[in-house]
């Protein structure tokens, strides 16, 4: 029998149930949040004030960032609360917001790496008309669009979701709230919404997967031309660390959310749900500007100033 009680709230799963692992895990996604905000603001920091990094790159840069940042603050001071408090329950209204803002990151990042990945194309396949075509007012449209755009596909996702009524079952197999994992509870009909998620996310997704593609494969033949073996390493080395981003970002999206629905592997669920909403914030500021010389610098330059200024004041 179907318990037709209409739910007010839900209860996150959680990452596990084992009592003995609360606090280790607890420990170490703090470490990971805190490097991640440290890591993502040290960036954003560093390309508003040194004027080096004021260029197309580092402003993209700079706003996969604040993307990072906000997209990991999402789910994972909520994920610690639980840990630290074990009171797993959340409101419905709280739980809508939550999917519209994990929707929202989650487009966003991949119409941004997408115009990251045409910004490189534009410098390295065609640098004598770079700076004609990625001037400053492109690169502010191109960011507004990217939000805008992410911000419209969120709310039609959000939207559809306002009319689920939970009836089946008050438990989310996930540490946070989802699309995927609400539908598995909802007594109402879900057809148009997962046809949603497979048309917007098959035009949406699927082009803009397809675009930073074929950004790099034009790259990766312009390299081959190169006649400088340093300058071909390096780029390839960059690319290659590039499209390291890009195929775990997706992987892990498309395994979340156009796999067959299921109710037999909630472990590989959260796994999946760990490395794009955790671990993938974490890496990409490691990946896209620690690789990157200018990016060294200025981070060298910076501590120096910090260690003259407590010299001069210690003396």
């Amino acid at each position: 029998m179907i318990n037709q009680t209409k739910l007010n709230e839900l209860i996150l799963s959680g990452i596990s149930d084992l009592p003995v692992l609360q606090l280790p895990l607890f420990l170490f996604f703090l470490l990971i949040y805190l490097l991640t905000l440290i890591w993502n603001l040290l960036i954003i920091v560093l390309i508003v004030t040194d004027s080096h990094l004021h260029v197309p790159m580092y402003f993209f840069l700079g706003n996969l960032a604040g993307l990072d940042l906000c997209s990991s603050s999402v789910t994972v001071p909520r994920m610690l609360f639980d840990l630290h408090t074990k009171n797993r329950r959340i409101t419905i209204p709280a739980c809508i917001t939550q999917v519209f803002l994990i929707f929202f990151f989650a487009a966003s990042e991949s119409f941004l790496l997408t115009v990251m990945s045409y910004d490189r194309y534009t410098a390295i396949c065609q640098p004598l008309h770079y700076t004609q075509i990625m001037h400053w007012k492109v690169c502010v449209q191109l960011a507004c669009f990217v939000w805008c755009l992410a911000c419209t596909n969120a709310l039609i996702h959000t939207l559809c979701g306002l009319k689920f009524t939970f009836c089946n079952s008050d438990i989310i197999e996930n540490f946070f709230c989802d699309l995927p994992q609400l539908f598995q509870i909802s007594c109402s009909d879900v057809y148009i919404n997962i046809l949603l998620i497979f048309i917007f996310g098959g035009i949406l997704g699927g082009g803009s997967l397809i675009l930073t593609i074929l950004s790099y494969v034009y790259i990766f033949r312009t390299v081959l031309k190169m006649q400088v073996k340093d300058k071909r390493s390096k780029v390839f080395s960059t690319c290659t660390s590039h499209l390291t981003v890009v195929f775990v970002f997706y992987c892990s999206i498309f395994f979340n959310y156009f796999r067959p629905s299921t109710s037999q592997h909630f472990s590989a669920d959260k796994v999946v749900s760990v490395l794009y909403t955790v671990i993938v914030p974490l890496f990409n500021p490691l990946i896209y500007s620690l690789r990157n010389q200018d990016f060294r610098t200025a981070v060298h330059n910076v501590f120096r100033r910090i260690v003259s200024t407590a010299i001069e004041k210690a003396i």
